[in-house]
């Protein structure tokens, strides 16, 4: 997501020949969308009954610990379930709500590789030209514009975003989900470690705190 707002921004032609630094100011500017900013939920979010979790799919896989979305993801599962709101689908067209995870590693500039699915654990083979790289198939729902980006085979890239953990809610049942504006984030160092998965407990408590204040306006 992040470089398709550069490129939106910029043109593909410049966002592309714009140095890493150049960059990284550019995306440390405030956004709208601040740490744990306090909003009013829409009422779709209090009634959304059933819930989606993907992986952001601009995300590259990390060399280093190439299944740490995987597991950031199903930590988000797990601390859902255990909250009792929601039930878990696996189709963004029967999701009320679509969250996008993506982990961070405390660096604003990673080497990635790219062209790979990254919602299913991740398979490292040794070959005699280097390391193959495969993952288990799994979510075919498209959850943004397949023709925005075009496949491509692995290949190794530089990541260019926020260093902490992202938790990001869409609005679901909508074509497309996450090509749409979020409803509410939440980036913060750990926020997807668990147990305590931090960006679920934070997402618990603003669905709180909007149904007390609804509640205090009815007559």
């Amino acid at each position: 997501m992040i470089w398709r707002e550069v490129d939106q921004l910029l043109g593909e032609d410049m966002a592309r020949h714009w140095s890493p630094l150049i960059l990284l100011l550019a995306l440390s500017i405030p956004s709208a969308h601040a740490k744990d900013k306090k909003k009013i939920l829409p009422a779709y979010v209090l009634q959304a009954r059933t819930v989606l979790v993907v992986i952001d799919p601009d995300t590259g896989i990390s060399p280093a610990n190439p299944n740490a979305n995987r597991i950031a993801r199903s930590d988000v599962e797990a601390a859902l379930l255990t909250w009792g709101r929601f039930t878990l689908v696996t189709d963004a067209q029967t999701a009320d709500l679509v969250i996008s995870v993506r982990r961070g590693n405390g660096k604003n500039v990673n080497p990635t590789i790219g062209g790979v699915p990254n919602d299913r654990p991740v398979i490292l083979q040794p070959t005699d030209s280097g390391i193959r790289i495969g993952a288990q198939q799994g979510r075919n729902t498209p959850v943004t514009d397949p023709t925005a980006m075009p496949p491509t085979s692995p290949h190794p890239q530089t990541e260019i975003g926020s260093s902490e953990d992202m938790f990001i809610v869409f609005r679901g049942q909508v074509e497309y989900p996450l090509d749409a504006p979020p409803v509410w984030r939440y980036t913060a160092k750990d926020a997807l470690s668990d147990p305590a998965v931090p960006a679920v407990a934070q997402f618990r408590k603003i669905i709180e705190e909007t149904e007390k204040q609804l509640s205090q306006k009815k007559p």
